[in-house]
C-alpha cells in the first residue's frame, strides 16, 4: 500500500469448502443453491438474523469512501443492458458512495438515493481500481464481490487486506475464492466466532 492511499479491502461471506455462490444462480436465487428456501438464505443468514450481534462488522463495511464489484454481484443481467436493473438493493443501496461495476458493456452513470451511484467500467481492473482511488481521495477501497472479482485483484496483488466471514457449511460447487489465484502469504490479525458465522482478518502480505 501507497503512502497517502487508503487500503484496499475485500468483504466475502464464504462457505467452509470456499465458495461464496453455490451451483444453479438464478434471479430468484442469486447466491445459487446454498441449501436454504430464498435469496442466500444460508450464506448470508448472519448478515440480517441479529443486527447488534454483527454491528461491528456491518459498519465495517460501509467505512469505504468507494467500493468495486462484479456485474454479476451488480445484477443478473447477462451481455448488453437490454433492461434497466439498478441493482438488488432497492432504491437505497447500503453503500453511499461511488461504485464501480465491472463490465463489458457500456452503460451511462445509475445515481440512486443516499448518495450511491453505479459507474460501468469497461476497460478492466486496473482502470476500475484508478477510478476508485480518485473517487477516494485517500481513503480506503473496499473489492466488494463476487468471488470472481476478488481473486482478479488478489491475482494482480491489489488487495491489502481479506475480510472474511465464514459459514459453517459446505457446497461442494459453485464461485470459489482463491480460484486461479497464486500463492498467498497472509498475517491473521482478527478473528470472531459470533454465531453462525466466523468472521476473520487477514493482511495480505507482499
Amino acid at each position: 500500500m501507497s503512502t497517502g492511499m487508503g487500503k484496499v479491502t475485500c468483504e466475502l461471506s464464504i462457505s467452509l469448502d470456499g465458495y461464496s455462490a453455490g451451483l444453479d444462480q438464478t434471479e430468484e436465487r442469486p447466491f445459487g443453491d446454498d441449501g436454504g428456501d430464498g435469496w442466500g438464505d444460508r450464506l448470508h443468514a448472519w448478515y440480517v438474523e441479529d443486527p447488534e450481534v454483527h454491528r461491528a462488522e456491518h459498519d465495517r463495511m460501509m467505512t469505504a469512501k468507494a467500493f468495486i464489484m462484479g456485474r454479476n454481484m451488480f445484477g443478473p443481467v447477462r451481455g448488453e443492458w437490454d433492461r434497466q436493473w439498478k441493482g438488488w438493493w432497492g432504491d437505497n443501496p447500503p453503500y453511499h458512495g461511488p461504485v464501480f461495476v465491472l463490465t463489458h458493456h457500456p452503460r451511462e452513470p445509475q445515481p440512486m438515493d443516499g448518495g450511491t451511484t453505479f459507474h460501468f467500467v469497461t476497460d478492466g481492473i486496473e482502470a476500475a481500481m484508478k477510478r476508485a482511488r480518485e473517487a477516494a481521495g485517500g481513503g480506503d477501497i473496499s473489492v466488494h464481490g463476487g468471488a470472481s472479482t476478488v481473486n482478479q485483484y488478489l491475482a494482480a496483488g491489489m488487495i491489502d487486506e481479506l475480510r472474511l466471514h465464514i459459514v459453517p457449511m459446505t457446497l461442494g460447487g459453485g464461485t470459489r475464492l482463491f480460484d486461479g489465484v497464486p500463492r498467498l502469504n497472509l498475517e491473521q490479525v482478527g478473528s470472531r466466532a459470533a454465531g453462525t458465522v466466523t468472521h476473520l482478518t487477514y493482511n495480505v502480505l507482499r
